[in-house]
């Protein structure tokens, strides 16, 4: 067995994950453009989750709506930064699993800012889920937002580092 016992290397965890986020994402925003009205959203669970079309051209609560090309540009970066930079020193499923999510998370609106009306760079992302009192998000929302918090439960509760070493062991060998 390999990795921790999962079975898998941590680059196949992590091509895996984007490709299969990118496509669930992709596919929801689909059909949530096909199937939804803006303004007219469907009720779920009574009004405490409906799906609700938005076309975002910002970030979270749709904050920073004239940011678009900055923010499809972060997101590249982010792309290449992690490409190049973090999956090669990926050495656990876990932090696979983290950076795979986050990655997907990152590409599925990265896609519609470059797809999208009114154009490259500058599209709006496609938003659906409402949930009472909090944002309109989508799939790849949802995958940034668990990558995020499996990075901190990594870091803050487990102390492990991305090759999977717990943060203490590296202090003990740095003070030796």
């Amino acid at each position: 067995m390999t990795a921790h016992g999962w079975g898998k290397k941590p680059l196949t965890w992590i091509l895996s994950l984007v490709f299969v986020g990118v496509v669930v994402d992709q596919i929801t925003k689909a059909m949530a453009l096909a199937r939804l009205v803006p303004g007219e959203p469907v009720s779920v669970i009574s009004d405490y989750f409906q799906l609700d079309l938005l076309r975002n051209p910002g970030a979270a609560f749709s904050t920073g709506t004239g940011l678009t090309v900055v923010f499809s540009c972060l997101a590249l970066v982010v792309l290449v930064g992690a490409s190049v930079w973090v999956i090669p020193r990926v050495r656990c499923v876990p932090w696979a699993i983290a950076v795979g999510l986050g990655m997907a998370g990152v590409a599925g609106n990265f896609i519609d800012r470059m797809v999208r009306p009114p154009g490259p760079f500058r599209g709006y992302v496609v938003d659906f889920f409402s949930v009472k009192y909090f944002a309109v998000f989508n799939v790849a929302d949802i995958l940034l937002t668990t990558a995020a918090l499996l990075i901190l439960l990594f870091v803050l509760v487990f102390k492990l580092d991305i090759t999977g070493q717990h943060l203490s062991a590296k202090t003990d060998s740095a003070g030796e």
